[in-house]
């Protein structure tokens, strides 16, 4: 939406902003203007330390045990943050929800909406904006375990330059992708509490639960195929298929979940 103004001659001229970059603009603004954006970042990197932590001294426990089948080995330090982000990731994905069902428990998406009126240009001007803050934080979280875990890793712990410096991408990657795909979601069940509960079972239980039985039933080929199990493929390296399938099942899910929470804006009104 344009906004009009008067040049010094005396015309009217258009004034900037409007368009794809004004709807990012705004919405980056509504983002950092509330104070749950701030404790929900802050929440997530302590979260991130408590879980490397108990993660790392876990390995530890195993390795120096009585019990040899256990034993776990040297380990990679920054793998230990990665695999520290499955229950980390909430907290995060908890604020990309909110991005639009906040707005709907508030009325505010009337607004919005009248401001930004193409519901995919709406969608998409907060997928960016979301995305444009989680991979940074995924990238800092990683750093943040890998810090954490290092020392009580002690002997135990491997920390090699290329290995962070991928697992951080890749972490930043993942939550990037996982944060939009739960976006989407919001905007299709408007609620956050439906929503958080959705992304809990679709990314947590279900995988869990097809994928626990053994061997290459189809139970475990659809675990394989979601998106959180593929984006733990990616990121760990160790799957049946390559990293690279794993980063493209999860962006063809966050895609998909995309679409479709433009076609339900489009057909229901705020």
């Amino acid at each position: 939406m344009a906004i009009m103004g008067v040049r010094a001659g005396g015309g009217v001229r258009a004034a900037e902003g409007g368009g794809w970059r004004g709807a990012v603009a705004a919405e980056w603004t509504k983002l950092w203007s509330v104070r749950s954006t701030w404790w929900g970042l802050a929440s997530a990197v302590a979260l991130m330390a408590v879980m490397a932590f108990t993660l790392a001294t876990s390995t530890v426990s195993n390795n120096t045990n009585a019990l040899p089948g256990d034993d776990m080995g040297v380990v990679s330090v920054s793998g230990v943050a990665v695999g520290a982000l499955d229950m980390v990731q909430f907290v995060v994905l908890a604020l990309a929800i909110l991005v639009v069902t906040g707005e709907y428990a508030t009325g505010s998406i009337r607004a919005t909406l009248q401001w930004v009126p193409p519901r995919g240009r709406m969608l998409g001007a907060k997928a960016a904006v979301v995305a444009a803050v989680a991979f940074p934080l995924g990238v800092v979280l990683n750093a943040a375990g890998t810090a954490v875990a290092d020392p009580a890793l002690g002997r135990w712990g491997r920390l090699r330059a290329g290995e962070f410096a991928a697992d951080a991408l890749q972490s930043g990657v993942y939550l990037a992708l996982v944060a939009v795909l739960v976006l989407a979601v919001g905007a299709m069940l408007r609620s956050t509490a439906a929503s958080l509960t959705a992304a809990f079972l679709f990314l947590m239980v279900a995988p869990m639960l097809l994928g626990a039985g053994d061997g290459a039933g189809l139970a475990r080929r659809v675990s394989d195929s979601m998106p959180s199990t593929a984006g733990r493929y990616f990121m760990s390296g160790d799957g049946p298929y390559p990293q690279a399938v794993g980063l493209a099942i999860l962006a063809v899910w966050t895609a998909a979940a995309l679409c479709g929470g433009v076609v339900v804006l489009r057909r229901r009104d705020a």
